[in-house]
Order: structure tokens, then C-alpha cells, then sequence
């Protein structure tokens, strides 16, 4: 048994999956592939992780997935015909759940989270058209189970699941984890799922889970914790990981061979342990990951349109030039021999970031 709501919903885990037994009166939205949309039949919905890697539907047992899905409830002793399920690669025993209240209001968030392998940004480039039906498990979802405990009507269920999803893109923002699809932040993976639940036995009757709303407010506390704890375990992607140079630069395709190949073309030591040994221990500094965060956000406000990239530019050099002072070190950086106006801002921080590193090997 994982944990009992107040009003009766029943969660516990059962191979490879997390259940939620439904007392009478449920409502229940999801986007589920086994009896998903709005439902008043439900009896049970799960969350199940596949116990193997799979490259498409067909790969899963059954042929397709809604009959998997089906095999699956069976297999947990449940009817098929009243269960709902959603599919994922995150492990059960990684779920998070954080509950909140209100004068008798009760909101409770159960999340799986795995976003390091296919976080995606809303607009990023797709990865299938489809004409018939196409599955790819792959290692990310955020799977929300979402148990509020009030008579909401079809309407509102729907946007508490809008309020729901901006709460996920708000944690992932705030953890500025990464689409694996473009330079940008991610703001789900492409294989989420979430289910709404309902009481239609309970005395309070709201119409509203919009922001403004106390419902919605609670709806978007617990979603924003338990999907940046769920992140955190699953993922490892934690305010901790996030502060390091090379972690923050990943997301436009910079890693320490990339360093390695600009740095062995400046002067000054040519090791390249001793160079990639040093560019680690600078890389944490947190002065360090302060300024390459500026220069990161200059360069996604350019790519929004919302300043000018001449401008942006200049800023982001007069950062760079000031590097030395930022860490403590008594350096200048040889700006006239470094700085290249015709390269990007990314390839030149790239030039001046080694520069310092070869400069503080002992």
C-alpha cells in the first residue's frame, strides 16, 4: 500500500505498476489509451512501467497498445473494461506524491517523471507523422495521476488539466532541464500522460481549477513539487546537478570533447587530462555557471526575438572579458586576440572559457 486520500482512493504497487482503486462516484479525463476521455464507469486507473526495452507497438505483448494495456490490467486482477492505464519507463518505486488542502479541499499529485532522454519543447521538430497507429517507448514520461477531492463538472476537469500541464513545463523550467530535440527548455517529453480524477459525492461543487482559483492553486503546488521530485530521482536532474558550466551548456551540444578541441588549438599546456581535469573543477564553480547562465539566456532572448543579437552580443562579450574578475583570478583576457565578431557567442565563450582553463592549470 502507498497511501489512502481522505475521501477513500485507494494507491498501492503491484508489479510494475501503481494502482489506484476508485471508490463510487468517480469522474474521471484522461489521456489514456485503454478507455481514455471522459469517463463515469472507471472503477481503477494505473500507472505501469514496461518491464522491457520496445521499439514500437508491435513489439509490445498483445500487438498493439491498448491491448497490452488490457493484458496488463488482467494481470493486476482488475477489469479491463473499468481501468484505465498509462504506459511509461520510469519506475514505480520512483513515484512521488504530495498532497495539499484547503478548508476541506483535498488535491493529490502522484507522478512518475523521466524526462533526460526525450524532454521535448512545445514546437520542437517531430519525430513520426502518423497515419496508423505508432508507439515508441522510450526512456522519459511524466505520468500525473491527479485526485481532487470536490464534484467538479466535465468542463473543469479539463482545465485543471490545462493547469495541471502548466505546472509540469513550469518545474521543468525551473530545473531548465533540456529538449533533446532543439537548443531549447523542455516543457514535457513527447510521451506524457495524466488522468484526472473526480469526486462526484463530495459536498463542495467547483466550477473553477484555473490559476486564479484556490482549486487551481493547490493543483499547481503539488504538481510543481512532486514532478521536480519525480525529475530529481528518476532523472537526476536537481537544482544540485544543474549547477555546473558543462551540465547548462549541454543543451546546444558542448561537452568536454568539444572543449578539448578548441582548447589544444591555444597556447599555453597541451595535456589534455590535466586540461579536461581542470575544466571539470572550474566548471562547478558557481560564479562561473552565474555567468554562463547570462550569456545563455542573451542567447535564447536573441533567438525569441526579444532583443537584438548586435546588442546581445555586445553584452555577452563584455561578460566574457570581465571572466578573470568574476573568478577571483588575476588575469585579463587577451580580448583583441580571442574575441571573433564573425563567430557566435557560444563558439567564442567556448575560446575564452579554455583560455582561462589553461591559464589556471597548476
Amino acid at each position: 500500500m502507498l497511501f489512502e486520500t481522505s475521501a477513500g482512493e485507494l494507491a498501492y504497487l503491484q508489479d510494475n505498476s501503481l494502482v489506484v482503486k476508485l471508490p463510487e462516484g468517480r469522474r474521471t479525463l484522461t489521456t489514456s489509451w485503454l478507455n481514455g476521455g471522459y469517463s463515469e464507469e472507471l472503477e481503477v486507473v494505473f500507472n505501469h512501467m514496461i518491464p522491457h526495452r520496445s521499439h514500437g507497438a508491435s513489439d509490445l505483448e498483445g500487438g498493439s497498445v491498448p491491448e497490452y494495456l488490457r493484458i496488463v490490467a488482467g494481470r493486476l486482477g482488475l477489469e479491463p473494461n473499468k481501468a484505465s492505464g498509462m504506459l511509461t519507463t520510469a519506475k514505480m518505486e520512483n513515484a512521488v506524491v504530495v498532497s495539499d488542502s484547503f478548508r476541506g479541499l483535498e488535491v493529490t499529485a502522484i507522478i512518475t517523471g523521466g524526462v533526460e532522454i526525450n524532454g521535448g519543447r512545445a514546437g520542437d521538430p517531430s519525430s513520426y507523422y502518423q497515419e496508423d497507429e505508432r508507439f515508441e517507448p522510450v526512456g522519459g514520461t511524466i505520468n500525473i495521476i491527479l485526485l481532487i477531492g470536490a464534484d467538479l463538472p466535465a468542463y473543469s476537469m479539463a482545465r485543471s488539466l490545462m493547469t495541471a500541464t502548466e505546472a509540469k513545463s513550469a518545474a521543468l523550467q525551473q530545473l531548465m532541464a533540456p529538449s533533446r530535440y532543439s537548443s531549447g527548455i523542455a516543457t514535457g517529453t513527447g510521451t506524457d500522460m495524466i488522468t484526472v480524477v473526480a469526486d462526484t459525492t463530495s459536498k463542495l461543487k467547483l466550477t473553477d481549477s484555473g490559476k486564479h482559483s484556490k482549486l487551481g492553486e493547490l493543483i499547481g503546488k503539488c504538481v510543481l513539487e512532486a514532478v521536480t521530485k519525480a525529475v530529481g530521482i528518476q532523472s537526476d536532474i536537481k537544482p544540485i546537478t544543474q549547477r555546473d558550466m558543462l551540465v547548462r551548456l549541454d543543451r546546444f551540444g558542448i561537452d568536454e570533447a568539444r572543449y578539448w578541441k578548441v582548447a589544444s588549438t591555444l597556447e599555453g599546456e597541451n595535456k589534455k587530462p590535466g586540461f579536461i581535469e581542470q575544466l571539470r573543477k572550474i566548471s562547478r564553480n558557481p560564479a562561473l555557471v552565474a555567468a554562463t547562465v547570462s550569456v545563455l539566456h542573451i542567447i535564447d532572448e536573441i533567438s525569441w526575438g526579444l532583443i537584438p543579437e548586435n546588442a546581445g552580443r555586445k553584452a555577452a562579450f563584455a561578460i566574457m572579458r570581465e571572466l578573470p574578475k568574476v573568478l577571483d583570478m588575476d588575469l585579463e583576457v587577451p580580448a583583441d586576440e580571442l574575441l571573433n565578431e564573425y563567430d557566435s557567442i557560444l563558439d567564442n565563450w567556448i575560446v575564452v572559457t579554455s583560455w582561462i582553463v589553461k591559464n589556471n592549470i597548476s
